[in-house]
């Protein structure tokens, strides 16, 4: 009954190893490396094109919307909304369909590589162009004890420890030496185990997260707790009903 219970109690714990992947197949931990982030196809941006190298930006006093007067500024400021919501899609074609400019290929290249393509190709229609692009998919798949969530990316080089702070931490309940950290395509997946119990553990394993990871923090499973709490109400109907059989033959005598 113990083994039969433990194994109920571990059904839904993700990513076993097994005869297919055992601890031999795990990737051999990465050193934190800062890198740029590289566009890449189904990716979504946000792009955002200044004239005069970017003056609005750093319009200090505020003069330029002052000279184009309440209304038109009132009117600008709802298109330049309208505008950062707008997001834009890199296709299987590594070609992105954009305003004015068309279609231009940006998979491939960092976010500040793309910005300078896209400067020149702009530089044809205004002047002295200035072009900022924010990615607005970046993200990684935590899942474990607490749940499960999407965590985004803020910048290029979000550590292991800031994407964990985001989730929750790891509460009771979960293990902090079993954390596994799933990269790449399905076909060829990467998978560290990590140990973060220890500061020697965290710094011989991978900290910096990219996006499309998976981090699963497995979670820490008492049976019989567990099994206690779940045959308790069993229990509770089983000695109501003694009882009633137990009153009603002692009324009969």
């Amino acid at each position: 009954m113990l083994l039969s219970s433990c194994r109920v109690y571990q059904q839904d714990i993700l990513f076993k190893l097994d005869d297919n992947f055992t601890s031999k197949d795990l990737a051999v931990p990465l050193a934190h490396a800062e890198r740029n982030y590289e566009l890449k196809v189904n990716d979504y941006f946000q792009l955002h094109v200044y004239t005069n190298k970017g003056e609005r930006i750093i319009d200090p006093n505020n003069a330029l919307n002052q000279s184009s007067g309440g209304g038109s500024g009132s009117g600008n400021n709802a298109q330049n909304q309208l505008r950062m919501k707008y997001e834009y899609l890199i296709q299987v074609d590594s070609m992105a369909r954009l305003p004015m400019i068309g279609k231009i290929k940006l998979a491939g290249f960092t976010i500040n590589e793309a910005s300078l393509i896209l400067q020149q190709a702009y530089n044809d229609h205004y002047k002295d162009c200035y072009v900022k692009i924010n990615m607005t998919n970046r993200r990684v798949i935590v899942l474990g004890a607490n749940g499960g969530q999407v965590i985004p990316l803020a910048n290029e080089n979000m550590t292991l420890a800031e994407v964990l702070a985001l989730y929750g931490g790891i509460e009771f309940g979960a293990k902090a030496n079993n954390i596994k950290l799933i990269r790449g395509d399905l076909d060829n997946p990467q998978v560290y185990k990590i140990d973060l119990t220890t500061i020697a553990g965290m710094r011989s394993t991978v900290t910096n997260v990219y996006p499309g990871d998976i981090i699963y923090v497995q979670p820490w499973r008492r049976p019989w707790l567990q099994t206690l709490r779940d045959v308790s109400p069993v229990l509770s109907i089983t000695t109501s009903v003694i009882t009633f059989v137990l009153v009603i033959q002692n009324l009969k005598q």
